[in-house]
């Protein structure tokens, strides 16, 4: 089951906390607060997945994202962290990305270990994975991502 509709998200990539490459080997693009405020009030925090555009590149990647407060780590302020799947050689802070959210994986929940929080991420991707294959890019995406279909 997907969304009727993609949720679209842009923004310029800000510093996070650091922890997604460094603590937890997914490193994760961050929108500011703004952005992150100008979802539909009614998506509710959890795990989603869709496709993702950097710099308005001629390509399109997968993503795995988490919109909440990470209640791990015990975030006061709601993020929106997202894991593209591509390997990257540097970091691109300052980067304009677009997102395209196209379904919902799962509530967000507390773990009780970072090995668990892990190993929950891995089971996203596997997923997001599964479900990306079976989606058809949409002429809206490619007109959102300002790519040619």
């Amino acid at each position: 089951m997907y969304l009727i509709e993609p949720i679209f998200l842009e923004g310029l990539v800000v510093k996070g906390f650091g922890r997604g490459s460094k603590q937890l080997g997914y490193p994760t693009a961050n929108f500011s607060e703004n952005a992150i405020e100008s979802l539909p009030k009614t998506l509710r925090n959890g795990v989603y997945f869709g496709f993702a555009n950097l710099d308005a590149e001629n390509k399109i990647y997968r993503m795995v994202a988490n919109l909440g407060y990470c209640p791990f780590f015990q975030n006061t302020q709601r993020s929106f962290e997202t894991h593209i799947l591509h390997d990257f050689p540097t970091d691109f802070y300052g980067s304009l990305l677009k997102v395209a959210i196209i379904d919902y994986i799962r509530e967000e929940r507390n773990f009780t270990s970072i090995d668990c929080l892990i190993l929950q991420i891995e089971n996203d991707i596997k997923l997001a994975n599964v479900k990306l294959d079976k989606y058809q890019l949409s002429a809206q995406i490619y007109q959102k991502f300002n790519i040619e279909s």
